[in-house]
């Protein structure tokens, strides 16, 4: 549930700075290995795929730019998944992402995914009654076929409260720069607030599974959030490269991946000692 998250959680800027900047390098080396470029092997490590969706405002784009920007533009593929066009409307909704998606040693960032048929689209009564409630299954499935051709799927909702969402609005409203990204759309979606909290709720509650679980990011201090996608990002991928078998140095290993694999290590010399 959206409710059990503590929304006060907060780093400095200096903080933030430091982690950023550690977090960057890693991913940066491990998005090399996971190319096979870091070390001229070129052995191909698994699809990497990060799914972003959120509150309006949540801070989406603010965290894509971070986990983006220190890699070179040819290694990573960003997405904005809009409203579907009429032509895609003629097939079965999930059909228009396998463009999009990364095949092996490729990465891809979505903002917005396959979700907004349980969000949006149940919220706003785009898709009937029994086409969302038919999508979580369908979803599942879906992600299943793609974790077991061995893809890395990490999801991410962005969550805030509605005081910090109507302070942002106010905000964009009065720069010049980013007011282009508050729509009457926004304003709208606001006064059905409990009612997409109820349809996020579902949707995490019944498509959070062990091969694509959902990360929940805190996102009303964006310093902790930026944080967290990165720290996130870099720990799932080099549990992927080390479970694949790759070469992966100490460095880009995060310390959270290395002590639990040193404790995976003596628990099992442990088992073998007692044999």
């Amino acid at each position: 549930m959206l409710s059990n998250y503590d929304l006060s959680q907060r780093i400095s800027k200096t903080q933030e700075a430091e982690l950023l900047s550690a977090e960057q390098r890693r991913l940066v080396m491990l998005r090399l290995i996971d190319g096979g470029i870091f070390d001229g092997s070129g052995l191909l490590g698994p699809p990497i795929c990060a799914i972003f969706e959120g509150w309006d405002a949540s801070g989406k784009g603010g965290a894509i730019r971070r986990l983006v920007s220190p890699m070179d533009p040819r290694h990573v593929r960003v997405a904005s998944i809009a409203a579907p066009t009429k032509a895609e409307k003629r097939h079965h909704f999930l059909s228009r992402f396998w463009p999009v998606l990364p095949g092996w040693g490729g990465m891809a960032v979505l903002d917005r995914s396959w979700y907004g048929r349980v969000l949006v689209e149940r919220v706003e009564g785009f898709a009937t009654e029994e086409q969302w409630r038919r999508a979580y299954d369908e979803i599942k499935a879906f992600e299943r076929t793609l974790t077991d051709e061995g893809m890395v799927l990490i999801k991410f909702w962005m969550h805030i409260s509605p005081e910090e969402q109507l302070r942002r609005f106010h905000a964009r409203e009065k720069n010049l720069l980013k007011r282009w990204k508050l729509t009457d759309e926004d304003w709208r979606n606001r006064h059905k607030w409990a009612e997409y909290e109820d349809a996020v709720n579902e949707m995490l509650e019944r498509t959070d599974t062990s091969f694509a679980p959902w990360t929940v990011v805190e996102a009303e201090d964006k310093r902790f959030a930026r944080v967290k996608v990165l720290q996130t990002v870099t720990e799932r991928m080099a549990k992927a490269l080390l479970d694949q078998g790759l070469d992966v140095p100490p460095e880009a290993i995060p310390p959270s991946v290395a002590a639990e694999r040193s404790a995976q290590e003596s628990s099992s010399q442990a088992s073998q000692a007692l044999q």
